[in-house]
């Protein structure tokens, strides 16, 4: 009996594949017969590619594996591949479909084949019908192009994708339009395409797309969800999990499955540990890079007013339009009016609507394009015929709106919201207070005079500024706070620089300017302002008795007149020390010690006995949906915290519960009280009499009564 020879080369391709890596040069000839018969195959296939052929599936992944070593032989075999991928991809088999694209990214991966005409191929096959094969693409795709770019950026070749994608993205095949969309978006998260010119593409393609899936996923992109906020609740993880490891691991039997799972845990930390000391890494937002903002606005406002789609991609409109207005400092009039349609209390979702209009505001809007804004919010939120939250609601969107334009908001319609301050519902009167706050920083001329409050020092420095005016600084803000260390001027005081008492000292300049002398807290200065006019009050009093009436209007120019000369005197000391502080800020670099310093200063100046936290003077970009649905209520107590409120409160208490008023606890008790706690059984026949009779048994008893009287006649 002859044994059938499994060896065989020619019919073995995985051993011909193992023996052809093994020695390429013993095994050419094996090698080029199986390449003339890939050949053959390939036109017999070309004549019914829909059909599925079992035998150049094998072949091809041969060729592919061991290309490498015939370069020359095989220098066609990826234009074959690529050309039947391309005049046949819709009607291939998706195996066959599969296994060629896996042999060319074989080629890729070996650098056979050059990048770009592969990823080009690629991008045309996202038009396939095939989900399983567009989710490989895509992954593909995007591994490729980052591995490319992982030591250096080839600008050549992301110019040349970036030119196809833009074309990609206007193909009539939505699904092949939706791959690309996202492929780029991923590349920016990736930091590999994050130039302005895949930002751009997405922005005048993407948003204006009518495809409804490219245009809410390029919509979503400019939105920006940050995902930087969960990294660290992830980090804390890993260490708690190592924690938690290392304990069961000293107390636990020992296996080889824990040790291997402890090592496991170990690098993981380490890797998270390294990934903290790294340097982070800032990304600027995709709105940020737009070319044309004021196009695009006007663009996707048009859109917006034309468009039929659901409710949820308007907002997603509204919510794009209103961070270009803000962040750009946009005018589009027309978008305020649109908006106020939206500004009901019954609106679905009407918190974003407002969300949207605060962000849509700045200083350079004019006061009179807002303030229709900020009356229909007044009108239809807040009022007493709605509920406490939609009031509080009201008056938090009014706050964060004038916190962007000021200038909106009107004199009377401001002291009608502060006398919002005394309501009953705390959540109201938190909003109105925090609304008068805000005027206290910006405009207290506006407010009442009893709700601006004490002037604090940093109050009384800042200037109202109209409308497009624009504060600039020639020095570091709060630089005087370093005078007193100041090496660069001369010391005439004979206090210790180096004392923190918070006094200014004397200083002069060298070319022989005085330098007036000026302390550090505004309130001692007040207080000897005062003492020192009341002092002159009393001697001009004085004065006045001994002269006589006909001096008294001597008297006042005397008063009016020293007035003056302290409020000149005041100032010059003031510019003075300006002009120090801007001459100290020119001539020497500071350190962190001493911004840490200034800051302290300007930090002191916004606090008084009045207010007991800092002003904001850092606003957001963007206006988060908190700030305006926060509102202050008392929450209802869960069952815990009631048991905790009940325990407090019967600290101090000798004694609680039913109290019998006997004089020595530990004296017998009455038979009553000794009734509550006994038996049931005990007391069954007492419990009866106490029932009352039914009808019935009330006959029965009067009959019996009846019976006895006439046997007792």
């Amino acid at each position: 009996m002859v044994r059938p020879n499994n060896n065989q080369l020619p019919e073995n391709l995985p051993q011909l594949q193992n023996l052809i890596k093994r020695d390429p040069e013993s095994y050419s000839d094996e090698f080029h017969i199986q390449y003339q018969h890939f050949l053959s195959l390939l036109e017999v296939f070309a004549l019914n590619p829909s059909e599925e052929n079992k035998s150049l599936d094998d072949t091809v992944m041969f060729v592919a594996q061991v290309a490498q070593c015939y370069p020359a032989a095989c220098e066609l075999f990826p234009k074959h591949l690529a050309d039947l991928l391309r005049n046949y991809a819709t009607v291939l088999d998706p195996a066959m479909r599969n296994c060629f694209v896996k042999a060319l990214i074989l080629l890729r991966n070996k650098n056979l084949v050059p990048a770009l005409d592969i990823l080009e191929l690629f991008f045309q096959l996202l038009r396939c019908p095939d989900k399983n094969l567009r989710t490989f693409l895509q992954s593909h795709i995007v591994t490729d192009i980052k591995n490319m770019n992982a030591k250096h950026k080839d600008m050549k070749l992301n110019s040349s994708l970036q030119n196809f994608m833009y074309s990609m993205l206007k193909d009539a095949n939505p699904k092949a339009a939706k791959m690309s969309v996202d492929i780029m978006i991923e590349l920016y998260k990736k930091n590999i395409w994050n130039d302005p010119k895949s930002v751009n593409v997405i922005a005048t393609v993407g948003c204006f797309s009518k495809v409804t899936k490219v245009l809410v996923t390029s919509l979503k992109f400019f939105l920006g969800h940050d995902e930087e906020d969960e990294e660290p609740d992830t980090e804390s993880e890993n260490e708690v999990d190592l924690k938690g490891a290392l304990l069961a691991n000293r107390v636990s039997k020992k296996t080889k499955k824990g040790q291997k799972q402890l090592q496991k845990i170990k690098k993981q930390a380490v890797k998270a540990q390294k990934k903290k000391k790294n340097a982070p890494a800032f990304n600027f937002s995709g709105i940020h890079l737009v070319h044309n903002p004021q196009g695009m606005a006007e663009g996707l406002f048009k859109q917006l007013q034309a468009t039929n789609e659901r409710f949820e991609v308007k907002l997603m409109h509204l919510d794009v339009i209103s961070r270009l207005i803000g962040i750009h400092e946009l005018f589009l009039f027309g978008f305020y009016p649109y908006i106020t349609r939206f500004l009901q209390p019954h609106q679905r979702q009407v918190t974003r609507v407002l969300q949207f209009a605060a962000q849509a505001s700045h200083e350079l809007v004019p006061g009179d394009i807002i303030e229709p804004i900020l009356k229909t919010i007044a009108n239809n939120f807040i009022t007493e015929r709605n509920s406490s939250d939609v009031m509080a609601i009201g008056l938090n969107a009014t706050r964060e709106i004038c916190m962007r334009c000021p200038l909106a908001m009107g004199e009377d319609l401001l002291q009608d919201l502060a006398m919002y301050k005394t309501y009953k519902e705390k959540s109201v009167m938190m909003a109105a207070r925090s609304l008068i706050t805000l005027y206290r920083e910006q405009l207290p001329a506006l407010l009442h005079k009893k709700d601006r409050g004490r002037q604090t020092e940093a109050q009384a420095e800042r200037k109202v500024r109209a409308y497009g005016e624009r504060e600039v600084h020639d020095t570091v803000l709060g630089a005087e706070a370093l005078l007193k260390d100041s090496k660069t001027i001369d010391i005439e005081s004979d206090e210790d620089t180096d004392s923190n008492d918070g006094q200014w000292v004397n200083v002069a300049h060298s070319d022989g300017e005085g330098g007036g002398a000026e302390e550090d807290d505004d309130e001692d200065e007040e207080e000897d302002d005062e003492n020192e006019e009341d002092d002159d009050d009393e001697d001009n009093s004085d004065e006045g008795e001994e002269e006589g009436d006909s001096n008294a209007e001597e008297d006042a120019a005397s008063d009016e007149e020293a007035a003056k000369q302290k409020k000149e005197k005041k100032d010059v000391q003031i510019l003075n020390q300006k002009e120090a502080a801007q001459e100290l800020a020119l001539t020497r670099i500071f350190t962190d010690e001493d911004f840490k310093r200034i800051n302290a200063a300007n930090l002191k100046k916004t606090v008084t006995n009045s207010r007991k936290r800092p002003l904001e003077q850092d606003r957001a970009e963007f206006v988060k949906l908190n700030s305006i649905e926060m509102i202050f209520k008392k929450r209802k107590h869960d069952k815990e915290s009631r048991l905790e409120t009940v325990q407090a409160g019967r600290q101090d208490r000798e004694r609680f519960g039913w109290k019998d008023g006997r004089v020595n606890e530990h004296c017998s008790k009455t038979n009553s009280e000794k009734r509550k706690t006994k038996n049931f059984g005990m007391m069954r026949h007492k419990a009866r009499s106490k029932v009352k009779k039914s009808f019935r048994d009330k006959q029965i008893s009067l009959r019996k009564h009846l019976l006895h009287q006439k046997k007792m006649k």
